[in-house]
């Protein structure tokens, strides 16, 4: 929970993300609190133990439901010796391997 907005901080793309979507571990009200300041929706299920009361309901955690299949092209991108390794100096060339990555698993798994 303590790196999502060093995470924030750096990121490279264009714009911030409008939601955020994380496990159980985010589930924090002052997290939740200074993303709102910031514009960013925080979607993350409640832990078991949460003693206040619940701040989400089930239609925004439908959202994190498909969060499994951003984990699992991770995973199946880290079958790749070249993308774990990074043998590649260049970032250009780095991305042009995880781009050739992601169409083999493409290929792979739904043809």
């Amino acid at each position: 929970m303590t790196l999502a907005e060093p995470t924030l901080a750096v990121c490279f793309a264009p714009q911030l993300p409008e939601k955020l979507i994380a496990d159980r571990a985010y589930d924090s009200d002052p997290l939740d609190a200074r993303l709102a300041e910031r514009g960013i929706e925080l979607i993350a299920p409640h832990r078991r133990n949460r003693r206040k009361p619940r701040t989400q309901d089930g239609r925004k955690l439908r959202r994190y439901k498909r969060r499994w299949k951003v984990e699992r092209l991770f995973a199946w991108l880290g079958n790749f010796r070249r993308l774990v390794v990074r043998y590649e100096r260049h970032l250009v060339n780095y991305l042009g391997f995880v781009q050739l990555g992601c169409i083999i698993v493409l290929l792979r798994h739904y043809l």
